[in-house]
């Protein structure tokens, strides 16, 4: 390197030398003190991605080493170790990494360098979203997300946090203890009057026979799913810890709603565990508030969504998707993510490193934790497994049903908007999103999961080309003969149509079989039994001749289209009476009422001289010309 002085050498040098900062410059500039103006550019400061929160520690967890909870401004939540979490909290956006690690060896009790503070931010927090990684302009990150299978997609917001918070403050109240215990006891005197005095079915059955009434129920239903965020909200409210906004979103091409909860996470495990079932503890509120409505107005449709209401906490309480009952197990067992523990747990009952590597991440958890975990996924993944291969064995079914049953249901609802039916149009409308929801939901699924299983596979034979050949091998083996049970009719046919058991909800579709024809019988014309008596006849009182015959219909005579009473049946024929010329006949109708038409006569075929008239029930079939005598409603 060339130094710059008054010596004769550095007269006659004039290349260039460094300068400040490392800038290279020449004698001329030196000598004469234009030397540029240079800015010598420190390390860069650290920097917290956009709409990051820190939210404490993880309360009442499961995992031996304490979790703490961040959530960036994407809406994923990640869990940090102690250390990260406090070199995630001294950045502020101004000190810079000596100043953050002399922090946080103060409050961690170890020290850390300034090299120690730059390696956990570049190769920890910024792969995670936590900072913003360097020489990045904007705040906002773009970070890994977790693809999960059986999530919420879709967001949209329908309450911000602020009318949230408004609300779940009015409606805290309602989560006090006397509250809740005079709640739950209202609930248990409901049911046992609902289901064992007046008949839960009964007016579920009412709103059926009505569309307006079934589209009022529809319309409660939906209000008892928004009422139910709020119990979430304000429960969240009443714990200590600050709910977020409401909305709602696709689950598995679902419509469902969700509640921002995040914030719980820093308050106990008993807060947490009331914020899961503020839920179902409002749709009891919503249904006693059903009832009263009910006692005030006589109306049976509130009774109706009392009911439906029940098996809406039913659903809530499984624990096999991502609803209140996976939430509650999780804040019971202390482990937010119950599915992230589905691999280890699995691959830990595998021989090997692989398997040591996940009994070491699988040992992370406390021993209770640790029992609650592996008894959900040995429970459930067999479960799931099993759902899954029936649904397969039983595909060809279940596509060939709902598709006549969608057809069916869209022609209906044609007919009923073309009629001018508009409650029945919009129930078969509402119908429709029901049968194809769950078809889109089929398919989703299906590729999900294929993608899932081939990307797997992929990473699992990746450098092992026999290990792919004999996977590959195993799969076209498994989707031919899957096939050739579905083509060879191995597999059960689709179901019969059948009539609704609801007719307003499938308009369109047949609500009762025809007839079937009975087959005749050699001997008897009507195909009754041979020699016997026939369901319309009557047995007759012995002639004169001392023999009897039973009564035959005609031939010729058509086939009854009255309804015939109960007391002109064969088992209880009427009591006759005998006229004065000596013959025996039964009176006209079964009823007292008079007639109101020509009197019914008996058959027109002349008896045989040894047998005896005998006379024809009240609604069977007459002679051509003569009316028939219907019997009264009282009668009927």
């Amino acid at each position: 390197m060339t130094l710059l002085g008054d010596h004769a050498a550095a007269a006659r040098d004039t290349g260039p030398v460094p300068g400040p900062g490392g800038i290279p410059v020449t004698y001329e500039q030196a000598a004469t003190g234009t030397l540029p103006v240079v800015t010598v550019k420190g390390a860069g400061v650290p920097r917290l991605s956009t709409g990051l929160a820190l939210h404490g520690e993880y309360q009442g967890s499961g995992f031996t080493a304490p979790k703490y909870i961040a959530r960036r401004g994407d809406g994923q939540v990640v869990q940090l170790s102690r250390l990260l979490y406090l070199v995630a909290s001294s950045i502020d956006g101004v000190r810079d990494a000596e100043t953050i690690a002399h922090r946080v060896s103060a409050r961690f009790g170890r020290e850390l360098s300034a090299d120690n503070v730059r390696y956990l931010i570049e190769e920890k927090l910024d792969p995670l979203g936590v900072t913003v990684p360097e020489g990045q302009e904007e705040d906002e990150v773009v970070a890994p997300r977790s693809d999960l299978l059986l999530a919420l997609k879709g967001h949209r917001v329908i309450f911000d946090e602020r009318r949230v918070a408004g609300i779940a403050r009015a409606l805290s109240w309602l989560h006090r203890p006397a509250v809740v215990v005079s709640v739950l006891a209202g609930m248990a005197a409901l049911d046992v009057w609902l289901f064992a005095f007046f008949g839960a079915i009964t007016p579920v059955l009412e709103v059926l026979d009505q569309p307006v009434l079934l589209l009022v129920v529809f319309v409660l239903t939906v209000a008892s799913l928004v009422f139910h965020e709020f119990g979430h909200a304000s429960a969240c409210r009443y714990g200590g810890a600050r709910p977020g906004c409401i909305g709602c979103g696709l689950f598995l091409i679902w419509p469902s709603m969700y509640t921002d909860v995040t914030d719980v996470y820093r308050i106990g495990r008993a807060g947490r565990l009331r914020t899961d079932l503020g839920g179902i503890y409002f749709n009891v509120v919503f249904m006693l508030a059903m009832a009263a409505a009910y006692f005030a107005t006589g109306q049976a449709f509130f009774l109706a969504a009392v009911y439906l209401g029940h098996f809406e906490i039913l659903e809530q309480l499984m624990p096999a998707v991502r609803l209140d009952g996976y939430y509650i197990l999780g804040d019971l067992a202390g482990v937010p993510d119950l599915y992230g523990k589905i691999k280890p747990i699995l691959l830990g009952l595998v021989p090997g490193r692989r398997g040591r590597a996940a009994r070491a991440e699988v040992a992370e958890l406390k021993r209770s934790a640790r029992a609650v975990v592996a008894t959900w996924v040995l429970t459930m993944v067999p479960l799931i497994l099993g759902e899954l291969g029936y649904a397969l064995w039983n595909l060809p079914r279940i596509v060939a049903t709902m598709l006549r049953s969608l057809a069916e249901q869209i022609t209906g609802t044609g007919g009923a908007f073309a009629h001018g039916e508009l409650a029945a149009g919009l129930m078969g409308v509402v119908g429709c999103v029901m049968l194809l929801c769950p078809m889109a939901g089929v398919v989703y699924l299906s590729v999900k999961v294929g993608g899932r299983l081939w990307r797997g596979g992929k990473r699992m034979t990746a450098g092992r080309p026999g290990l792919r050949w004999g996977l590959c091998v195993v799969l076209l083996a498994g989707l031919g003969g899957l096939s050739y049970a579905w083509v060879s009719g191995m597999t059960p046919e689709p179901l019969p149509k059948k009539p609704p058991i609801a007719p307003l909800l499938q308009p369109g579709v047949p609500t009762s079989k025809p007839p079937a024809r009975q087959a005749d019988v050699p001997g008897t014309p009507d195909g009754g039994a041979a020699g016997g008596v026939s369901p319309g006849a009557v047995p007759a009182e012995p002639g004169g001749a001392g023999g009897s015959a039973a009564a035959v219909r005609p031939s010729g005579s058509p086939r009854p289209r009255g309804s015939r009473s109960p007391r002109a049946s064969a088992s209880r024929p009427p009591r006759e009476k005998r006229r004065p010329g000596g013959r025996d006949s039964a009176p006209p109708a079964v009823s007292e009422a008079p007639p109101t038409g020509p009197a019914q006569v008996s058959s027109p075929t002349p008896p045989a001289p040894s047998a005896t008239p005998s006379a024809v029930p009240s609604g069977a079939e007459s002679s051509p010309g003569a009316e028939s005598v219907s019997p009264t409603p009282g009668a009927s």
